[in-house]
């Protein structure tokens, strides 16, 4: 990785600039043949896009009983003791995050309130591809259980064997999701979006994918189904002084860096001899990774960055509005004060990303790609909508009746003017 010594602003847009989208024409065609074919065929064409891009033979698109029951075997006690922690802290993050409705009163005999709802009906992708996401499945299955949604399906790619990994029934399970379907990639988000024999149609598709289904979920939007958000690569930024922990710093680099190729890592920093000692520990690091080659590759993507002024690293962290930022050092609660766009910010030497992606209690379901400039992650608030309610007594209808009549008569609409007016009328 190359330093980049007090980059000006006509560079910087190009030096921040994300990895070059995968997605093309030709790509986009496939989807949307794919959507259109799932749509037009359900079951059957699912059966064939599993031989044709798993390589796999289904006999059922759906889990079957004895494989959830079984699956829970299959998974060691350590294991299953941390997703307990895990979820019971994830839980009670977002359980905190419920609403009470609270009655307003906008003027004498008129009451207005807010009242939360679940989404009926909500489809879960789950990436099961060089890693099967299991956390995920604790990230969405979570905020779906406690805001109460009717309906939950859970769509996750098979083995070359068909089955899905133990780790992602167990959690499943341990959540309450029965309607499991191995099905995965643009063909898991058509048969969510559309439904099929199989496959119950949602109103709402979570989840992190690859580009295939990122373009899926992006498409099927037209089509009135409503998604969390376009996720793309991962990415992370630490912001860190001469003070840091330079060991600790190139871990959080490398533990983005190898989920994927096309993620990237960014470190920012007002010490150049810090800079250079992060790049020590990432060649000592990146050598024992079991994912060393993708991370190399992500590295490709990434950037390090030495600016003078702690002004200067959160005017570049605001710019870049990273899917997750690590602030470090004796200046952190200056970042924490200034920050205005991040997913999700991790504060201090000993809080790694990791412990936002597993079990401290947020949601690793991010904005990427700068879209956290203008909305978060996922929350319990992605799971409901809100569901204005008002009633108006006699009185509080003759306070502001002539207040309507007046705007709708400048407005043109005389059928509003007459709602109000009939109703006042009665009252005399």
């Amino acid at each position: 990785m190359k330093i980049y010594k007090n980059p000006d602003n006509l560079h910087l847009k190009a030096l921040l600039e994300r990895p070059k989208s995968q997605h093309t024409f030709k790509k986009e065609q496939l989807v949307a043949t794919i959507l259109d074919t799932v749509k037009q065929k359900g079951d059957s064409a699912l059966f064939d896009y599993s031989k044709k891009f798993d390589s796999v033979v289904l006999q059922n698109l759906a889990v079957s009983a004895d494989e959830l029951s079984s699956a829970e075997a299959k998974v060691s006690k350590a294991l299953k003791e941390a997703i307990k922690q895990a979820y019971k802290n994830i839980y009670t993050f977002h359980e905190a995050q419920q609403e009470s409705t609270k009655v307003v009163e906008t003027m004498p005999g008129i009451s207005c309130w807010r009242k939360s709802v679940a989404i009926e009906k909500v489809g879960l992708y789950i990436p099961g591809g060089t890693a099967p996401l299991f956390s995920t499945v604790l990230m969405l299955g979570i905020p779906a259980k406690i805001a109460d949604c009717k309906s939950v399906v859970l769509c996750t790619p098979p083995n070359k064997n068909g089955e899905i990994a133990p780790e992602i029934l167990y959690t499943a399970q341990l959540l309450g999701i029965i309607n499991i379907f191995k099905i995965g990639g643009a063909q898991a988000i058509a048969a969510m979006a559309f439904g099929t024999e199989s496959i119950p149609q949602v109103y709402k598709i979570f989840g992190p994918g690859n580009s295939y289904v990122t373009l899926a979920k992006t498409l099927v939007q037209k089509e009135g189904v409503a998604i969390d958000m376009p996720a793309g690569p991962s990415e992370l930024m630490v912001v860190c002084d001469a003070t840091a922990n330079a060991g600790f710093v190139a871990s959080d680099l490398l533990s983005q860096a190898e989920h994927g190729v096309d993620s990237q890592v960014v470190l920012v920093c007002t010490d150049c001899d810090f800079i250079k000692d992060v790049q020590l520990q990432l060649a000592v690091q990146i050598a024992v990774l079991p994912r060393q080659a993708i991370a190399e590759k992500a590295l490709e993507n990434s950037k390090l960055i030495y600016v003078e002024k702690k002004e200067q690293a959160i005017a570049l962290a605001n710019y870049y509005a990273p899917e997750h930022l690590i602030v470090c050092g004796k200046d952190e609660q200056f970042y924490v004060d200034n920050i205005q766009n991040a997913g999700s910010v991790f504060i201090g030497d000993y809080t790694p990303e990791s412990a936002g992606d597993y079990a401290s209690g947020t949601n690793h379901t991010l904005p990427t790609s700068g879209f956290a400039k203008v909305s978060g992650g996922v929350s319990l608030d992605a799971f409901v909508k809100k569901i204005t309610f008002q009633k108006l007594s006699a009185k509080g209808l003759q306070n502001i009746g002539k207040t309507v009549e007046i705007m709708a008569e400048a407005e043109g609409l005389e059928a509003h003017k007459n709602a109000v007016t009939l109703r006042l009328n009665s009252l005399k």
